[in-house]
């Protein structure tokens, strides 16, 4: 399963992108995670052809919108994550979330 996960500028999303190749780890489930900026994904300088699960930075819920249209022509899941996810344990809250939306098909 390959996973984005998207803030403002990159930095947190980078955290984040490895809390959850951690938490994949632990319960051996294979993902490719990979970390970017808003801007990138918006501006198609990064491609989500074979992306399954966009995560999207909860600073940027109201942009959501715009994000879930430029997933929608690969079939790109999109969640928003909670606010509170960046912590000790988010890897794992982080993982809940992607499996939560991808179906059985796709994982």
């Amino acid at each position: 399963m390959k996973i984005l996960v998207i803030c403002g500028a990159g930095a947190s999303s980078t955290f984040m992108a490895q809390r959850l190749r951690r938490a994949a780890a632990d319960r051996s489930i294979d993902v490719s995670v990979a970390a970017g900026a808003e801007s990138q994904v918006l501006g198609g300088t990064i491609a989500l052809d074979g992306v399954d699960v966009l995560l999207v930075g909860a600073h940027l819920a109201d942009h959501e919108a715009a994000l879930r249209a430029a997933a929608e022509p690969t079939g790109t899941a999109v969640a928003v994550l909670p606010g509170d996810v960046f912590g000790v344990e988010g890897g794992a809250r982080a993982l809940e979330l992607v499996l939560s939306i991808q179906s059985p098909t796709r994982r």
